[in-house]
């Protein structure tokens, strides 16, 4: 059995303006590591973590690396604490607990974060398609009207986030209808997301091409601690098993309350969030409400964690 602290990574829709500004500015050693991903990547990523636009930070291509960034100076910023024992990150946050875990270099994974969010950002335009928030319904009965909605059009359960929060994700058509039938089916929110795609759909399947590609071409090495993947929700560390299951991530659902069911059954008693914002410190709340959480968005969350 294993124990104790579980290191979680925040996916997209977390992004701020100011992102990483205020590690360049306290933690020594931060402002290198940024200046670096500015070099590897070929534009200034910092300026727009920094100073925006919201508009430019919010499209797919730029969000992914921002955000991966912000979570690896996190984690940095806790280098003098107690590892931790297990990590999963939710669908882009998955690089950022790899690199944490030892099976990704820091910048193979920027590179191919950025990748990712240029391959979906494409896929989205070449196959139109949407995504929508459903409350208050099981994920059984979020599945069953899946396989009903989909006479008008592509759709599946693209987020299992938490008891009675789902998202679905496929063609327009098939979303739309979705949301007319979780309305009647008595759903206590239906609401379409603002998305540049239909992510973790079959609608993804172009831009799972060339990340398969890239991820045949980079050196993935088996994880020092677990990680809980999307896909599955089980531990993996075998580097080719995570290589895999990479490649699947992009048209399969999230399996983020199953993962957090599953970290608790193998011990872990504290939930940390590195990166910005508490969007999966939220989720954990409504998985397990005793659970015990944290996060580092700042600098000075990481003296806190370190108590």
């Amino acid at each position: 059995m294993m124990g104790g602290k579980a290191y979680i990574f925040p996916g997209q829709g977390s992004q701020y303006v100011g992102m990483a500004r205020e590690f360049a500015r306290e933690i020594p050693g931060a402002r290198a590591v940024i200046e670096q991903a500015d070099r590897i990547l070929g534009f200034p990523l910092s300026t727009l973590c920094f100073e925006g636009p919201e508009e430019e930070l919010r499209q797919t291509q730029n969000t992914q690396p921002a955000i991966f960034l912000h979570s690896i100076l996190s984690a940095r910023a806790l280098q003098n604490v107690a590892p931790a024992q297990m990590v999963a990150g939710h669908s882009l946050g998955e690089y950022s607990a790899l690199v944490v875990a030892g099976a990704l270099g820091f910048e193979d994974g920027l590179r191919l974060v950025r990748l990712r969010g240029e391959l979906m950002q494409r896929a989205g335009e070449s196959q139109r398609g949407t995504m929508a928030a459903i409350v208050g319904l099981s994920a059984e009965e979020l599945t069953a009207l899946c396989t009903e909605a989909s006479a008008a059009g592509i759709v599946q359960p693209a987020n299992f986030n938490s008891p009675g929060q789902t998202v679905v994700s496929g063609s327009v058509d098939g979303v739309h209808r979705a949301m007319e039938l979780a309305r009647s089916r008595g759903a206590k929110l239906v609401k379409e997301l603002v998305v540049s795609g239909a992510f973790h759909s079959p609608l993804m399947e172009e831009a799972r091409e060339g990340l398969t590609r890239a991820l045949e071409e980079i050196e993935i090495n088996d994880a020092r601690i677990p990680l809980y993947a999307n896909v599955t929700g089980e531990p993996v560390t075998r580097a080719a098993t995570i290589r895999e299951l990479l490649i699947r991530q992009l048209t399969a659902p999230v399996l983020w309350e199953q993962s957090v069911r599953n970290m608790i059954r193998d011990g872990a008693t504290r939930f940390v969030e590195l990166g910005p914002g508490k969007v999966l410190q939220n989720l954990v709340k409504r998985i397990h409400p005793e659970a015990s959480l944290g996060g580092v968005d700042r600098p000075g969350d990481a003296s806190k964690e370190g108590a």
